[in-house]
């Protein structure tokens, strides 16, 4: 008798399907919804927390003046922010912006913002089709490059460089059918969208492993980046500009 199907994917090759969040079309209250669950997900995951030990010790060889930060697809602004208030707890000065292509998203980003009396400027930008905004220090981006095919990524991690940072910090899932059992129970424990439902699964099945971010980093000019697993189920990427 043949054995059961595993009720877990192989994940030995990328999958990458639509997600619901990518839908321009998406109803703005479910995207509200799906972008508060996804902020719950990113607290209990520490993702701020993984990018922060990069963004401190930059921050701390920046004298005389805030370090000046970019967020890439910065969602509802909730990493961000979190960073802004690491930096306060370290005595550290940010002058955080954050960037996304979604009005939607933005506007959630600008009332958290507001609403924790934290100073942080969101805007909207389409990081796929133009250049990154020049004159920021680091440019940090999270759970994103798994919403790109290969040759997006590639020419976003190109035009961050191109933006001249100091420092790219790029914190994303990681494929493992590990993480794939990880996300689908916490994405229906720790939120009630169904946006996040669907696609927190779909994610994984998109991510790309260590090995896959880091030769794409290097095919966009990352030369010298370091790929590092970070607990549950994360990697962090993180570039230095040579000196």
């Amino acid at each position: 008798m043949p054995a059961p199907p595993s009720p877990l994917p192989a994940l030995r090759h990328r999958d990458r399907r639509p997600e619901l969040m990518d839908d321009p079309g998406l109803d703005p209250a479910a995207h509200r919804l799906a972008l508060a669950g996804l902020a719950r997900l990113n607290r209990i995951s520490r993702s701020a927390a993984a990018v922060w030990p990069a963004v401190r010790r930059l921050a701390a060889e920046v004298s005389g003046r805030p370090l000046k930060l970019l967020d890439v697809a910065t969602g509802s602004g909730d990493v961000l922010l979190d960073l802004v208030r690491s930096a306060r707890r370290a005595g550290l000065a940010l002058d955080a912006a954050g960037c996304d292509l979604s009005p939607v998203a933005v506007a959630a980003a600008t009332e958290a913002a507001r609403e924790a009396s934290l100073p942080a400027h969101f805007f909207t930008a389409d990081v796929l089709t133009g250049p990154l905004p020049p004159g920021y220090d680091a440019v940090v981006c999270s759970l994103f490059l798994h919403h790109l095919d290969e040759a997006d990524a590639v020419g976003l991690f190109a035009r961050m460089r191109a933006a001249g940072p100091r420092l790219i910090v790029i914190n994303d899932l990681a494929r493992s059918r590990f993480n794939f059992g990880i996300v689908w129970a916490a994405s229906r424990l720790l939120s009630r969208s169904p946006v996040v439902h669907v696609d927190g699964p779909l994610s994984v099945r998109a991510a790309f492993t260590p090995a896959e971010l880091l030769a794409l980093a290097h095919a966009g000019g990352l030369t010298g980046a370091t790929v590092t697993p970070r607990f549950p189920g994360r990697m962090i990427l993180e570039w230095r500009a040579p000196s």
